[in-house]
């Protein structure tokens, strides 16, 4: 079964969805990993349980988004191989990609579990949950090779146009996940360490099926394990892709680690609540996070097929159709983030803070719905090092110093501390305006 596609013809916002969808709907799953966790382990277990498990996912998903990043470098080369008529040097981007994202995930196996105590403390973790944190990063650390390879796989898939086949791998993954968390946590009450054991059985699942499904797709073009190589060639340009887009993500998850351990240093309460308002956060952003991969790959295609104009259109579709859905979440978010915190814990005084926090979330989603459809069509035109520095500028210049001036206020707002994340994003949706407006001058004489 065959099912990747071209986005160089025809209709544009129907197929951009038919992609979207399901990249949606395998983010949604990849969410629940975390979210999971924390919902069982708030129910079954304490709140220095659920604040170590909160402090390490929001560490490890830094990490995981680093990866993220990286690999797609794989998916915009393979998309602009496809769309100038290249797609037969698909077998050599991916041997070059595995062979790099191997040593990868070698390096990070070693070096996160030993540096665990080190990252515990960097993150102010709470002393009553600082154990607890430090083995929740150890034991995701050690299976960060799964966490590294199924992001690459995904890449992959996307890269020559389908989504699909890796929303099915993560339905089968998440399930288990779950499973896993109601028997190592609800029953044998293992709290930290049975939720980061679930989680990385089920990636490892995930990571095993799809190689299978991989080894079995028919793809639009030969690949051979002889292509398992490091090749220079194809490793400098997937790096020369990724790596800013990398390098954005993790300084960007870097001001988000420093805005938690400003908080966590108010102690045990606060560093709860900020863990359950970033679960919540990390749902609401998954349409605009969904539109964001989704134009990486379309605008790739386009710009390799010389249809800048055709990628400029897909683009303003994104924003239209995330921007009247941010709308619902905005209110959703802002009226009721109280019931949202509420799933994750049963803390009052847990969730009174990630509500009051959550109302500076509601007005960020309706300014990421811009955003992140930017830096995709950013990433698919091959300007990563321009999304890398307003990502820097918008972290460093605003969000860390106004997180951190506004809680040194008596009494702290969580709701003022939260407002640091929507006001770094309007400076960067200035700076993509700025930049949209360059390329589209660079770009002008490009038909399609």
């Amino acid at each position: 079964m065959q099912d990747n596609r071209d986005f160089t013809t025809g209709r544009i916002l129907t197929p951009l969805i038919r992609f979207m969808a399901p990249i949606f709907f395998a983010m949604l799953l990849q969410a629940m990993y975390g979210a999971v966790d924390l919902v069982i382990v708030g129910q079954f277990a304490s709140s220095s349980d659920v604040s170590a498990v909160s402090t390490g996912s929001q560490m490890m998903m830094t990490i995981t988004n680093l990866v993220t990043s990286f690999a797609m470098g794989t998916t915009i080369l393979l998309g602009q191989r496809i769309g100038e008529g290249r797609g037969r040097e698909g077998g050599a981007v991916i041997g070059g990609s595995i062979s790099l994202f191997a040593l990868i995930a070698a390096v990070f196996t070693l070096v996160i579990p030993l540096m665990r105590n080190h990252l515990s403390a960097v993150m102010h973790a709470p002393k009553e949950a600082f154990s607890q944190t430090a083995a929740y990063i150890c034991i995701c650390g050690i299976g960060s090779a799964f966490i590294i390879a199924y992001n690459l796989i995904g890449s992959i898939f996307r890269g020559i146009g389908d989504s699909g086949t890796p929303l099915m791998t993560v339905m089968i993954a998440c399930a288990f996940n779950v499973a896993g968390d109601l028997l190592l946590v609800a029953v044998f009450h293992m709290g930290t360490v049975g939720a980061a054991l679930a989680t990385v059985f089920a990636q490892a699942l995930s990571v095993f099926i799809s190689l299978i499904i991989l080894r079995r797709k028919e793809l639009p073009f030969e690949f051979h394990p002889s292509d398992i190589r490091l090749n220079r060639p194809v490793i400098r340009k997937v790096t020369t892709l990724g790596f800013p887009i990398a390098l954005q993500d993790l300084l960007v998850g870097i001001s988000f680690l420093v805005l938690q351990a400003i908080v966590n240093s108010l102690g045990l309460t606060a560093s709860a609540s900020i863990g359950v308002a970033e679960k919540v956060c990390g749902f609401i952003m998954l349409i605009p996070a969904a539109f964001m991969q989704a134009m990486a790959a379309f605008s790739a295609q386009n710009i390799g097929a010389g249809k800048y104009r055709r990628a400029r259109q897909a683009l303003l579709y994104a924003i239209g159709v995330s921007t009247a859905l941010a709308v619902v979440m905005f209110a959703v978010t802002f009226w009721r983030g109280d019931l949202m915190a509420s799933v994750f814990t049963n803390d009052p005084a847990v969730i009174a803070a990630a509500a009051d926090y959550l109302k500076a979330y509601a007005i960020d989603c309706l300014l990421t719905c811009f955003l992140f459809c930017f830096i995709g069509f950013f990433n698919g035109l091959g300007m990563t090092r321009f999304v890398m520095i307003q990502g820097v500028i918008g972290a460093f210049l605003v969000r860390i110093p106004v997180a951190f001036l506004m809680s040194k206020e008596v009494p702290v707002s969580m709701f003022h501390i939260g407002l640091a994340t929507p006001c770094s994003t309007v400076l960067q949706v200035v700076l993509c305006l700025i930049c949209f407006k360059v390329a589209g001058r660079k770009y002008r004489n490009q038909a399609g």
